[in-house]
């Protein structure tokens, strides 16, 4: 690899060089990524390769890291019941000196395309079996095993995070402790899920989590479009309408409801009515 990209260089792997990384997978997963096709994103990169899979790499600070690792994709490997691509094998590495470590994962295609942005802006034609899908591989994942714990945005998740990013919603007197940790995606986005065959891809960051992080999650990614968003409450209402899982929804609304948030954000309006009422509802508990 090139020294330039041993650098740090800049946050953003959409406008850096980075032609020394990729070799640097090539190399080591002994294939040739089609670097015509090459998906650019703020922190990971994506392209397929001549054996007919995929490579996901991803950049990130050694402090993002943690006592777990960042090995989700190839952790989720495990997991029984659940719609995801097939992982083959994975690599990491880092350069003497350089604050950040590089991951790259293989894993099988995938069976359908995104089915967008994180943020939808209208509704997806989904079939019947497709939500089936997706409640299958919720309802199962939630059954299985693990210690790592989920890190959403990259930040381990836990109660005091929780109770800080709620805390503006409640009053002081108002219990935000969980009661159920369960398995979780916990970044299950319009993104990172496929149509019309069901899929949940980019697992990096899966783990324990309060009950109701990934139905309140995609909700949230919903409510540009107020019948999808409805639709995700239906399908999930067990999840939504839990204790945790009320205090997920004003996890993501206060998320959606940043100081520095769009103001043309269409979640905006919906988030906030939303959270009042949920935050009613938990004071009347």
């Amino acid at each position: 690899m090139s020294s330039s990209s041993a650098k740090a260089g800049p946050a953003d792997l959409r406008v850096e060089p980075l032609d020394g990384v990729l070799d640097e997978v090539e190399r080591a997963l002994r294939t040739q990524l089609d670097r015509g096709s090459l998906v650019r994103k703020r922190r990971t990169l994506g392209a397929p390769t001549d054996r007919g899979t995929w490579v996901r790499v991803e950049r990130r600070c050694l402090d993002k890291i943690g006592s777990q690792g960042w090995n989700g994709t190839e952790c989720a490997a495990l997991l029984e019941g659940v719609s995801k691509p097939q992982w083959h094998r994975g690599i990491e590495w880092r350069q003497p000196g350089d604050p950040m470590m590089w991951r790259a994962d293989e894993t099988d295609l995938l069976p359908s395309a995104p089915l967008g942005s994180s943020v939808l802006a209208e509704e997806p034609a989904l079939p019947d079996d497709w939500w089936q899908a997706l409640n299958t591989s919720l309802d199962a994942l939630v059954e299985q095993h693990t210690r790592r714990v989920a890190t959403p945005d990259a930040m381990m998740i836990t109660q005091g995070r929780v109770a800080q990013a709620i805390r503006r919603f409640l009053p002081g007197d108002v219990d935000t402790t969980v009661q159920r940790w369960l398995p979780a995606h916990a970044d299950l986005n319009w993104a990172n899920v496929t149509g019309p065959e069901f899929c949940l891809f980019d697992w990096e960051d899966w783990g324990m989590a309060p009950q109701g992080l990934d139905a309140a999650s995609l909700w949230g990614s919903s409510l540009a479009v107020p019948a999808l968003a409805e639709r995700v409450r239906r399908e999930r209402t067990d999840d939504l309408e839990s204790l945790d899982g009320k205090l997920m929804v004003l996890f993501v609304c206060a998320k959606i409801l940043v100081p520095d948030a769009h103001p043309e954000d269409p979640r905006l309006e919906p988030a906030r009515h939303i959270a009042a009422q949920v935050a009613e509802d938990l004071q009347r508990d």
